[in-house]
């Protein structure tokens, strides 16, 4: 076990796959000299050189593009885009090509890349640069999208993203970066798709990915104090989704609320209340809630900031009023 930060975890497996595996290459704005918009690759360039750590042009449709060419003709790409909130730029190369690639070449040709950004809130940076637009994603068949909570879970869904035979999008809050936490590198590959229990309770369950854990998690704290115990999942990843963990879960206590910090309307709060409902609905006793992120732009003010998405406190007086 070692105390890594959730940006050094991730660095670690970049490292770690760029050295088992010469395919395996960087492409993006100041990715090399610069080391990345928030640091991620810092003074990889002087292991891995120019030639595999490539600094691009500020053009996303540019990068993105690439990548998909690369990735059909035997390279592994790793493309980063600053944020994710320029996902929009590069949608006809990411969905209608990288997600579409295998299917309509019959099985032929896939697109192994790895697409990473930075999304969410925490950073005061507009509401051009902090928003959550997984649901985009989520939307789009042929892509899988993986969003940790954890240093250790960055690591390892990291590492297995880029043993993938297709596109992954590898979105990362900005706001986890300098979390510092205990993980284990060395443990066992994680099963793709596969949802983490972070804390069992009796009374409801609270399904959520992202930074977005830590919030539930600090909510059932404070909760447990008033004798109202939660189960936390943390899904991991949103493309697949671990229905079978909730399932179980939610069948055994019967109340439910799902967290996102994207926008609330037909986002991925939507349609994980939509899936619980269909596939629970005999065990519920009450309505599965969703919290998630007001349908307004973000405000670069701090507190209108943290005042548009799910806080601690939220969620834990949602939760409050749920079990009662």
């Amino acid at each position: 076990m070692v105390q890594i930060t959730y940006r050094d975890a991730l660095r670690q497996a970049l490292i770690d796959a760029m050295q088992a595996d010469e395919t395996v290459v960087v492409i993006g704005e100041e990715v090399g000299r610069y080391g990345g918009a928030y640091g991620v690759t810092k003074d990889l360039i002087k292991t891995f050189g120019p030639e595999r750590m490539i600094d691009t042009p500020i053009s996303e449709p540019a990068i993105v593009g690439a990548a998909v060419g690369a990735a059909m003709t035997g390279l592994r790409p790793v493309a980063e885009l600053m944020y994710v909130d320029f996902l929009g730029m590069t949608m006809d190369q990411l969905t209608n090509q990288a997600a579409k690639i295998r299917y309509m070449f019959g099985g032929q040709i896939g697109v192994p890349m790895v697409l990473r950004t930075q999304g969410g809130t925490g950073r005061s940076a507009g509401a051009q640069h902090s928003q959550s637009l997984e649901g985009w994603i989520m939307h789009m068949p042929g892509l899988r999208l993986a969003m940790p909570a954890t240093a250790e879970d960055a690591y390892h869904l990291l590492r297995h993203a880029l043993t993938m035979p297709d596109p992954v999008v590898f979105i990362e809050h900005k706001s986890l970066y300098t979390r510092k936490e205990e993980a284990d590198l060395s443990a066992p590959k994680l099963p793709w798709g596969k949802a983490a229990v972070r804390r069992e309770g009796k009374d409801l369950v609270i399904v959520t990915y992202s930074r977005q854990v830590h919030y539930a998690l600090e909510a059932a704290e404070a909760m447990a104090k008033d004798g109202i115990e939660a189960t936390v999942i943390d899904l991991r990843t949103l493309n697949p989704l671990d229905m079978d963990t909730v399932r179980t879960h939610v069948e055994k206590v019967g109340r439910c609320v799902v967290v996102s910090e994207g926008p609330l309307t037909a986002g991925v709060a939507a349609e994980l209340s939509a899936r619980i409902t269909e596939e629970c609905f005999d065990f519920l006793h009450e309505p599965v809630i969703r919290i998630a992120g007001e349908d307004i732009p973000i405000s670069v003010s701090q507190a209108l900031e943290a005042g548009s998405v799910p806080s601690p406190g939220l969620i834990g007086d949602t939760a409050r009023r749920l079990v009662a």
